[in-house]
């Protein structure tokens, strides 16, 4: 295997010192301009390649991003995804960690990324997330953030996320145009800011309609497919049940559909269902269920947008907020009366 050209090679053969080299080839201003050409053409004829490692070091730049994430699951692979396809463009690679929904995991997360040197962080924090010191020592060292999808409300940096109140209000206000009039909501950990923005558009439609809020019908679970089918047992076990259900994610509609076949409903003749995310399990099973869009990819295609803009901004960015608009997609499972088709 031939050796690569180091900077003492070239100091050598041109007898200066290797410092003098260094400079030469940074074109410092200090370092005659005879000097620098007979340094740049030796290293061109030589074909010296600069210690890109080292290079970072010193520059404290690593064309990394660092991303932490709550889990892998198809909303947040997908925001990834978006996030990598720009970061490739703009020349940086993606350093993907995931919490597992752990706050221990989360900080382990961030202290390893910034041993790692990441030029920033893109981040989305775990569901057990209730303080926020580890996120606010990223700020404190000036290390770029952005948070995106489930943002923190006081944390002062830029922003991208769903607008999850018109995301439950669409979600309700399908169901009660259809005809219900008994909606529970499967709201997810109460700590989670996307969750009680989801459950704040359900409360308000149900008032903005005159229906009545019943706390039975409030039960906050995990975003999980067993917790919704033991919480959807419990509301269809009640004297009085709902006729209908809206589930934070997809993933607690398959459950919720499970205990409802389980227990010999129709949908939508006994009972509707809505789910949120819009991800493919969606329109394959039977009966499709009606659902959330919430753009993954492009959420995550303007994260890394707005991150690389900050980053390669020359003044203090104002911690701009992008807001992605949500839009339901109806299916069988709350479709009682057929939708009207608009003019071309």
């Amino acid at each position: 295997m031939e050796k690569q050209t180091t900077i003492k090679d070239i100091a050598i053969a041109l007898r200066l010192s290797t410092s003098t080299v260094s400079r030469a080839l940074r074109d410092a201003h200090d370092i005659k301009q005879d000097t620098k050409k007979a340094v740049k053409e030796l290293a061109e004829k030589l074909d010296y390649q600069p210690n890109k490692l080292a290079l970072s070091l010193l520059n404290r730049q690593t064309h990394t991003i660092g991303v932490i994430i709550p889990n892998l699951d198809y909303v947040l692979s997908t925001m990834v995804k978006g996030i990598d396809e720009v970061a490739l463009e703009a020349g940086y690679t993606v350093m993907v960690c995931q919490s597992d929904e752990s706050f221990g995991r989360e900080i382990v997360n961030t202290k390893r990324l910034l041993d790692s040197l990441v030029d920033g962080f893109i981040v989305s924090v775990s569901s057990e997330t209730k303080v926020f010191e580890h996120i606010r020592k990223i700020q404190q060292k000036k290390i770029p953030l952005v948070l995106f999808d489930r943002v923190v409300n006081n944390i002062d940096c830029p922003k991208v996320r769903l607008d999850n109140v018109a995301g439950g209000i669409q979600a309700t206000q399908h169901l009660v145009d259809q005809g219900y009039k008994k909606i529970a909501i499967l709201a997810g950990p109460e700590n989670l800011n996307i969750s009680n923005k989801r459950m704040e558009g359900y409360l308000q439609t149900l008032k903005l309609n005159g229906l009545k809020v019943d706390n039975r019908f409030i039960i906050h679970c995990d975003f999980n497919q067993q917790y919704a089918y033991e919480a959807t047992k419990e509301l269809l076990a009640m004297r009085n049940p709902p006729d209908a259900i809206f589930t934070i994610s997809d993933r607690m509609a398959i459950g919720a559909m499970l205990a409802i076949k389980e227990k010999g409903l129709s949908m939508p003749g006994d009972i509707g269902l809505v789910g949120f995310n819009n991800e493919p399990v969606t329109s394959l099973v039977s009966p499709s269920i009606s659902s959330v869009e919430m753009y993954s990819f492009e959420m995550g295609k303007a994260t890394a947008k707005l991150f690389i803009e900050m980053l390669h901004s020359e003044d203090a960015m104002q911690p701009a907020e992008i807001v992605i608009k949500p839009k339901i997609f109806v299916r069988e499972s709350s479709l009682r009366i057929p939708l009207k088709k608009t003019k071309s």
